[in-house]
């Protein structure tokens, strides 16, 4: 028996689960990357029943008959279910209160896992940004036809 809690990054939405996890996978499905925007997405297959949210959850049809979960104030990504897996949903282990917790079983859809994580580990590692950010620069300093990121808030 299990029990998890999570939230997305604004707190307007909070899940709780206790009881029998059924899958705990790293997808790296094309879909998956898309919806997370993410080189591959982490998750706890629950039974709905086990599951309690409080909050506002809207729900996106990616494909007819799968939803992706996700909160209307900051955007997180909650969970995925499908009509091809009816009795569960995929909770993504990142909105987990504690994601240490979590320990993935299998990797599925690795024709589609991108090439670069192969070489993760020889990749230089920082504590924080390895640089300070860039100037915060003005539409008028851009020039003609260029908007900052700022501006389009």
């Amino acid at each position: 028996m299990a029990n998890f809690r999570g939230r997305c990054m604004c707190g307007a939405v909070t899940w709780t689960c206790s009881g029998q996890i059924i899958r705990n996978l790293v997808c790296h499905c094309t879909d998956c990357q898309r919806a997370t925007s993410a080189p591959f997405t982490a998750f706890l297959g629950v039974s709905p029943e086990q599951l309690t949210w409080s909050g506002e959850v809207v729900h996106y049809e990616s494909s007819p008959g799968t939803f992706r979960g996700f909160c209307p104030s900051c955007g997180t990504r909650l969970y995925f279910r499908s009509d091809r897996w009816p009795l569960e949903v995929h909770v993504h282990a990142a909105t987990m209160t504690s994601p240490d917790e979590y320990q993935p079983s299998a990797q599925v859809m690795t024709r589609s896992r991108v090439k670069w994580l192969d070489q993760i580990g020889l990749i230089p590692t920082h504590e924080g940004f390895q640089q300070s950010p860039a100037n915060h620069r003005s539409a008028e300093t851009l020039g003609k036809g260029h908007t900052a990121i700022a501006d389009l808030k």
